[in-house]
């Protein structure tokens, strides 16, 4: 609307800075002036000063309401005339013909001073006697209006103030019935977790339209894991350079994704300096806020030219077929009283205003007024004193309705939020700047989150970014003209990590640094510096080192810098590049003393009984098989007994001569040769390990047995191992620091110290130099080993922590940890890797064989011999004694098998063996003799001469053979 139109419509005050205007101003607005209403269709203007209570409008009881805008701005204008029409449509809507109230908005031109609004808040209510007012425009005018409506309980309802500074709790007459900050940031918060950005730079005008706005924003994306580590504020009333400065501060952050927030007019000096700066180009990332985002819609051409690529987000109001015949009613209207304007459409504020005016109506006809609600507020004699602004129950009554509005508007469901006072989460649109064209190419709800369609879960559609790219930003950026500032450490001793070599970094740590940042698609310019003093000595702890990047001071550290807890509160560490944990260090000796009994421990005491034991089972059982029939097992019985214990141990070396002639028997001793073969070969490895091979074992296991000892400890110098020791309750006194593997070699060789407690990719290096004498033992305790520190929400960290675990598994990686760890491997030396004694356990199942063997043919042997003895058997069972039983059965298995072929040596050799019982167990009568090659084997010789197989066996000289023995002969 023109300034010539205003005018005609504008009832009330402006404030202005001279003390004599003010003044006449409020007199102005004591006397009254010529008001304006706009009520349905044809309706006539009425006097603003006619009593509120009792005046009527067609019939129906008028309801004040007054309307705070300023009208020289796009939104207070463009706002008015939604309000207008929306009188017009309700009113003029046949369903609300027989309403008996009728709403009449009182307007006033305040202009952007907060000061002006106050004032005009004051009159409406204490000369107009409105019921509620609509507006401020500003979050700066609507902190003082808020207060007012506290005092008077009149609502005051605002459309476009982004955020009250109070909390709702505190103004709860206030009720804003636009779009939901939190729910906005919320939409931003998904939008950027979306993509992973990992932090955020908020950029908004430094007003209190932002006091609520960017606290909800900082918490919603906390909640998903972006930080923001600064905020960038400007003026309302910045000039050039103070943006330009805002703008190079932006340039030296690493971030690159901004949320901005601000004027019309400040956000086009903005983006059109920040376009000159070259940040409108590839890789930035810009996200502008509801209120914002209108710009396109007001300013056109002149925003879309230098915001080329940006990301905006704004409430999504559904185009219904009511929404496109208001905007083309709404443009032929305001076109006919603005001519010449460039806005086509009503943007989501106007929306809101039409809203909001029709709910007001509806709840002046629920409210249910009586005449007694509308009582004089306090003396209406023009002043505008704060303190005798009473309250109202036709303004209690009209908030009370107005809080319950529940219908479907321009804008979609209009529903306000309990305790919030504001309207309910609604849905966000996201548009992208395509050249000369805004795209919508997603969605937020509070159902589907970021989608594609606001009904289903989808992906977004193609973005095109600033600069053209398609390919989504990383979201941060190098800073123009750095140079990365690494520290390094200066650390003695273990120079394989990290060594100065003419002033140049050299070692493990630096290799692989450099190898990293080389596989980054991007080039960082660095510059190492030593954090020593020249000589070769450090400036100070490696604590002290990390607390530098906290300070600023460094970009970065590159070294054997172990990541812990307390350190990551001040930086943020990449993934380890090496084995991770802490161990013991202990010399080792060979703990294995020979005596003179050596010979026994390869056996245990259970073993060597239980070989006795079968020893004497299996010679028992032999005997009793052959005694009978064999001349080399019968003789007096003590010459019987040590024929049992002579055969039976003999065979451990296979020196037993006895000729075995029953089946039986061999049976049994081949088997138990069998177990004594396997038991002999295993008792001569055993032994010849502990007499020929050292076994090794560590002086101690753990740190227990060092404190019990009282013994001392070391550790590597400068390190937090001393703080670990504690917590292992060693005692401080025995801690003994040292720098270098020979220092650690020295104390340990001399007894100096009991143990090493260090990191194990430092004990790794000094195990290739002393690999024989030392081992690591005990526990492994758990730390993440070494890794490169950064300032904390850097964006290198995560990048470079995804290179390492490429590079890691790298033929390079490999390649690196062999000239660090050299190719001898030192195996770990401990209790359990010396040779224990063989156990009875171990050959139970050989002794369970040999057992089952012997008794088998023990019991088989007595079961033949009876049967063949079954006459003698059948004559003494006749007999009633048993004495006489027993003596039969003594004689059967102890007497002198006659039949037999093997003769006493006394007894001439009888050639008629026809009447011998033969069975197929006895071997009697198959013993094949042995005779001189020219002897007849058909005939046997009665003279002097006679040979037997016994007799040969024993002119033998040599001892037979072990097939030679379990042969026919």
């Amino acid at each position: 609307m023109k300034a010539g139109a205003a005018d005609q419509l504008v009832v009330g005050a402006r404030c202005s800075s001279l003390f004599p205007l003010l003044v006449f101003l409020l007199l102005l607005c004591v006397v009254g002036a010529p008001g304006v209403a706009a009520a349905d269709g044809g309706e006539e203007e009425e006097d603003a000063t006619a009593p509120p209570a009792t005046a009527v409008a067609a019939g129906g009881r008028r309801v004040d309401v007054g309307v705070i805008l300023d009208l020289r701005t796009w939104v207070g204008n463009m706002s008015w005339a939604c309000m207008e029409m929306a009188l017009e449509d309700f009113y003029g809507d046949a369903r609300h013909g027989n309403y008996s109230t009728r709403v009449r908005l009182q307007l006033r031109d305040t202009g952007p001073a907060a000061v002006d609004a106050a004032s005009a808040g004051v009159d409406l209510i204490k000369n107009v006697g409105v019921q509620a007012i609509i507006g401020p425009q500003t979050s700066t005018q609507a902190k003082f209006l808020a207060e007012l409506g506290n005092k008077s309980t009149v609502p005051i309802i605002s459309f476009s103030a982004n955020s009250p500074s109070r909390s709702p709790s505190q103004s709860p007459y206030f009720i804003r019935t636009a779009w939901n900050d939190s729910s906005q940031a919320e939409a931003i918060a998904s939008l950027v977790q979306r993509f992973n950005w990992r932090e955020v730079v908020p950029v908004f005008e430094d007003d209190d339209s932002n006091a609520r706005f960017i606290p909800d924003l900082v918490d919603a994306l906390r909640h998903v894991d972006t930080r923001v580590s600064y905020r960038c504020k400007i003026h309302p009333s910045a000039g050039e350079d103070e943006i330009k400065g805002a703008i190079a501060s932006l340039k030296g952050n690493w971030t690159s994704v901004f949320v901005v927030r601000m004027s019309y007019q400040l956000a086009l000096k903005f983006f059109q300096l920040a376009k000159d700066e070259g940040m409108m180009d590839q890789g930035f990332v810009w996200i502008t806020a509801c209120g914002l985002t209108d710009i396109f819609d007001v300013v056109g051409s002149l925003s879309l030219n230098v915001m080329d690529g940006v990301l905006g987000v704004e409430p999504y109001v559904n185009d219904t077929v009511k929404l496109q015949n208001f905007r083309q009613r709404w443009r032929q209207k305001y076109r006919s009283e603005n001519p010449g304007t460039s806005l086509n459409v009503p943007i989501v504020s106007g929306l809101y205003a039409y809203d909001t005016v029709w709910a007001l109506a509806l709840a002046a006809e629920k409210a249910g007024f009586l005449n007694s609600d509308f009582v004089p507020f306090g003396t209406n004699n023009g002043s505008t004193d704060f303190d005798k602004i009473s309250a109202s129950k036709a303004a209690e009554k009209l908030r009370g309705a107005f809080l319950k509005s529940n219908f479907t508007g321009l804008t979609g469901k209009f529903l306000i939020q309990g305790t919030q006072f504001q309207l309910v989460s609604t849905t966000y649109k996201i548009i992208n700047v395509v050249g000369q064209e805004l795209r919508v190419v997603g969605y937020w709800t509070p159902g589907f989150n970021i989608s594609k369609s606001p009904e289903k879960k989808d992906d977004l559609d193609t973005i095109t970014w600033p600069g053209g790219s398609e390919n989504a930003p990383r979201g941060w950026l190098l800073p123009a003209n750095k140079t990365l500032k690494i520290g390094v450490p200066v650390k003695p001793g273990f120079g394989s990590f990290i060594r100065s070599e003419n002033g140049t970094p050299k070692g493990f740590s630096i290799d692989v640094f450099e190898e990293v940042i080389g596989e980054l698609p991007y080039k960082i310019p660095i510059i190492y510096e030593e954090f020593g003093n020249g000589k070769g000595e450090s400036n100070g702890t490696y604590d002290e080192l990390v607390y530098r990047v906290y300070e600023k001071e460094y970009d970065a550290i590159v070294g054997d810098v172990t990541i812990l807890a307390n350190r990551s509160l001040y930086v943020d560490f990449t993934l380890p590049y090496t084995e991770s944990g802490v161990r013991m260090l202990v010399p080792v000796r060979d703990q294995r003393q020979k005596t003179a009994w050596t010979f026994l421990q390869p056996l245990t005491a259970d073993l060597w009984l239980g070989t006795g034991a079968f020893f004497v089972l299996t010679g028992f059982v032999v005997w009793f098989i052959e005694h009978r029939t064999n001349q080399e097992f019968r003789g007096p019985p003590a010459s019987q007994i040590g024929s049992v214990f002579y055969f039976s141990f003999s065979t451990l070396v296979f020196a037993h001569r006895e000729r075995i002639v029953n089946n039986l028997s061999r049976i049994a001793v081949v088997v138990w040769l069998f177990v004594v073969l396997i038991l002999q070969q295993s008792y001569t490895a055993s032994l010849s390990s502990r007499l020929t091979v050292e076994q090794l074992q560590p002086t101690v296991t753990n740190l227990d047995e060092v404190i019990r000892q009282g013994a001392s400890v070391g550790y590597l110098n400068d390190s937090f191992l001393p703080g670990l020791l504690k917590r292992l309750k060693i005692d401080e006194t025995k801690m003994i620091p040292f720098n270098s593997p020979e220092e650690y070699n020295e104390a340990l060789s001399t007894g100096r110290v009991a143990a090493i407690v260090d990191e194990i990719p430092y004990l790794k290096v000094f195990l290739l130099l002393y690999c024989d004498n030392y081992t690591m033992v005990g526990p492994t305790y758990k730390f993440d080993g070494f890794g490169y520190a950064f300032p904390r929400g850097s964006p290198l960290a995560p990048e470079i922590s995804r290179k390492i675990l490429q590079f890691t598994s790298s033929d390079r990686m490999a390649q690196l940890e062999k000239q660090l760890y050299g190719d001898k491997t030192c195996p770990d030396k401990d209790a359990s890797q010396m040779s224990s004694s063989l156990t009875l356990h171990s050959f139970l199942g050989l002794f369970l064989i040999t057992g089952t063997s012997s008794v088998l043919a023990l019991i088989l042997h007595v079961v033949i011999t009876l049967y063949n003895h079954r006459n003698h058997l059948i004559g003494a069972s006749r007999q009633s004694s048993w004495h006489g039983l027993l003596a039969v059965l003594s004689k059967i298995f102890h007497e002198h098998d006659n039949s037999s072929n093997t003769p006493d040596k006394d007894e001439p050799v009888t050639a008629d063996v026809d009447h011998t019982i033969e069975n197929p167990w006895s071997t009697s009568n198959h013993i094949i003799e042995n005779f001189d090659s020219d002897t007849d084997t058909g005939s046997l010789e009665l003279e002097g001469e006679v040979t037997s197989g016994r007799e040969v066996s024993v002119q033998d000289p040599d001892p037979p053979s072990f097939a030679y023995m379990h042969s026919e002969r």
